[in-house]
């Protein structure tokens, strides 16, 4: 009788915490279209007279453009679409929260009064609210393009070459909805002590990984990407507990298995949203979302 009144506290609390971030926007980015060149991810974007000034995700900078080259209707029509996917992934997570309080209760490891792991093997997140499993993603490498050009005007091994590791799409479908998630990994092969905490770039149209450098002949390639630090607990055979050491600021995240400082390429993302400032306590008020930053509006 006791977890069942938890299972159902639990689900109550679930559902406000949807409500009150179905009221808030989830994405911290907006696109900004230029006629001659696309679009690309930007944090904030104002008008000063005749021209644009904005803050560019990819080089981290404030940049300005003329007014003339944007192409404002397509900024207009590509909001609209981030727009209706956004609610498509946020009606389909709600499917999936009844889905979850429908089933059967897990019967692996207690991690919580009244919550358990799955009784399989996998990697999974818990916010405070759900237990999530995390879906496996395959990564690439691409090449920068422009730095292979200067490669080739420049003779001698000069420079290095460029390439990047990436996943497709800006956005991972696995949503968590707090800064300071736990991670579980239940695995024989001991998967928990060989993964890192990756915290994933934006690009125009996907998540970079890590960067990768050489040059032709000499030395190994350098890896180079951006790894949280954590905190790393067994906390039953096969199974270790991983916290960030610091909580995570919304976006995009990856754990990736590391061998000998080598990431593997198959991995397992998600996306962080918010976080409840407190662990629920159903005898106060519903949980706060902590919410991502606003652009600016002056």
């Amino acid at each position: 009788m006791v977890v069942r009144m938890r299972r159902h506290i639990i689900s109550a609390i679930t559902i406000v915490a949807w409500l009150f971030a179905a009221a808030v926007p989830a994405r911290t980015e907006q696109q900004l279209c230029l006629k001659d060149s696309g679009c690309q991810p930007v944090k904030s974007y104002e008008l000063q007279g005749d021209r644009v000034r904005y803050y560019s995700l990819e080089r981290s900078a404030w940049e300005e453009v003329p007014g003339d080259m944007v192409d404002f209707e397509a900024m207009k029509k590509t909001q609209e679409e981030a727009d209706a996917e956004h609610k498509a992934e946020r009606d389909a997570a709600r499917k999936l929260d009844r889905e979850v309080f429908d089933k059967a209760e897990n019967q692996g490891f207690e991690i919580a009064p009244g919550v358990r792991l799955p009784g399989d093997e996998g990697v999974f997140a818990y916010d405070g609210l759900r237990v999530i499993r995390l879906l496996q993603s395959s990564a690439e490498i691409v090449k920068d393009k422009k730095r292979a050009l200067l490669v080739l005007a420049i003779p001698g091994p000069l420079l290095k070459s460029r390439g990047f590791a990436i996943l497709p799409g800006t956005r991972s479908p696995v949503r968590v909805m707090s800064i300071e998630p736990a991670f579980y990994v239940q695995a024989a092969d001991g998967l928990g002590t060989r993964l890192a905490l990756i915290s994933l770039k934006p690009r125009k149209e996907s998540r970079q990984l890590e960067q990768v450098e050489w040059r032709a002949g000499l030395t190994k390639p350098a890896e180079l990407h951006e790894a949280v630090p954590l905190t790393r607990t067994e906390i039953a055979p096969g199974l270790f507990k991983l916290n960030a050491a610091t909580p995570l600021d919304p976006g995009e995240y990856a754990l990736a298995e590391l061998i000998q400082t080598k990431l593997n390429l198959e991995l397992w993302d998600f996306g962080i949203e918010g976080a409840p400032v407190s662990t629920p306590n159903t005898s106060e008020e519903p949980p706060k979302i902590r919410r991502g930053e606003k652009p600016r509006e002056d």
